[in-house]
């Protein structure tokens, strides 16, 4: 049975000229469509961090997020590899601050959906993924001793971090310095989030029936939500409302960073995430139910995680060329033409064989990209207002 609008076309001839504008969508179709949204989500404070969604954490992580002062040299912060201009990413392919790293810079919008972080998952807290950049040598590149003796010797800076946390930076320990300004810069990188998009005034006019409201959306757009939805299968690992499932697949982009050196993607990611002192086990949490901890738990390193990457979501991703972990892909007509001619062969044997080539025409993947736009909307910072680039 094909949805509401063969009804229309039946027995409301009145409005054949907006229902011409649309594509004959099946039931299944329908209803995948409809579990992505309706958007905005509800996103919780982390429990896990005690000043998550606090204002006086939000205003000190906004105020750390683009202090250089977190860098050894005094030249980098995290608005260097992730820019509000480019949804907060930067825009090349692998990014760089003290030293290029070897993947490409994930956008920091609506991360309180993640349990995740990472393009390998590493993190399993937005706190714990903060650190990372920090510590490593070839991007801010400090240590918990340098930060805590920069934030002790700027008096507004240790004043307003009394005020947050309620301890001086004078007597606590560099360590705790280090993650409780992570938790600051958690706090307000969760406030980052993506408004309304044309394809969620699609997908609540859908879930309405109204027809006039459907035929506002473009029809290379819905033909491209058809494909999405169907013959291409993409909404098998992006579905839900943020258009991913939080997980790590192996897609067939190669994992070796030069011919002797690998990326190993998730297997690495499972090991570090295990052994991080910071993780929701650990006791830098400030959830002594370890409530959101589980999958940090029982989380098992297999061979078959070699060469799995993050699936990211897909909102806003006209912003943020180019594509895949490493990059390599510059826009999103290479992406659907990689998955349209995919070379089956896998690295390893283990390698799972969730794909397979789609076997899409220009026409339908033209159409695939142009639903793709649609997924971008205004990003809204923590007073649900102004761009944070403002």
């Amino acid at each position: 049975m094909i949805w509401l609008l063969g009804i229309l076309l039946l027995w409301c001839p009145q409005l054949i000229p907006q229902a011409l504008a649309q594509v004959m969508f099946s039931d299944t179709e329908v209803r995948t469509i409809l579990r992505h949204g309706p958007w905005p989500p509800a996103m919780p404070p982390d429990p896990s961090n005690r000043v998550s969604g606090h204002a006086a954490a939000i205003a000190f992580g906004r105020q750390l997020f683009f202090d250089t002062r977190l860098s050894r040299d005094h030249q980098h912060s995290c608005a260097t590899c992730h820019q509000p201009v480019h949804a907060f990413t930067d825009g090349q392919q692998q990014s760089a601050a003290i030293a290029r790293v070897d993947r490409n810079a994930l956008p920091l919008l609506n991360l309180r959906l993640q349990r995740w972080f990472g393009w390998d998952g590493k993190s399993d807290s937005l706190w714990a993924q903060s650190i990372h950049p920090i510590l490593d040598a070839r991007e801010l590149g400090a240590s918990a001793d340098l930060i805590a003796t920069r934030l002790r010797t700027d008096t507004r800076l240790a004043v307003t971090y009394t005020q947050v946390f309620g301890t001086s930076s004078a007597t606590d320990t560099p360590e705790t310095i280090l993650v409780n300004l992570a938790k600051a810069l958690a706090a307000f990188q969760e406030t980052l989030r993506t408004g309304r998009t044309p394809f969620d005034d699609f997908r609540d006019a859908l879930a309405q029936g109204d027809a006039a409201a459907m035929a506002r959306y473009p029809q290379a757009a819905q033909r491209g939500l058809q494909i999405f939805v169907g013959k291409g299968q993409c909404s098998v690992c992006h579905f839900g409302p943020n258009f991913t499932n939080g997980e790590f697949h192996d897609i067939g982009i190669p994992f070796f960073v030069t011919p002797t050196r690998v990326d190993q993607g998730r297997y690495g990611g499972i090991a570090l995430v295990q052994a991080s002192p910071y993780n929701l086990l650990g006791p830098f949490s400030d959830d002594p139910a370890r409530t959101t901890a589980s999958p940090t738990r029982y989380i098992q390193q297999l061979h078959r995680h070699w060469g799995e990457f993050r699936v990211p979501s897909l909102r806003q991703v006209a912003q943020t060329s180019p594509y895949m972990h490493n990059g390599s892909l510059p826009s999103l007509a290479d992406v659907v033409r990689h998955y349209a001619e995919l070379n089956e062969e896998r690295p390893h044997t283990e390698g799972e064989r969730l794909l397979q080539p789609l076997h899409l025409t220009p026409d339908e993947r033209t159409d695939l990209v142009q639903f793709l736009r649609t997924l971008c909307g205004p990003i809204l910072s923590y007073d649900g207002a102004r761009d944070p680039a403002e």
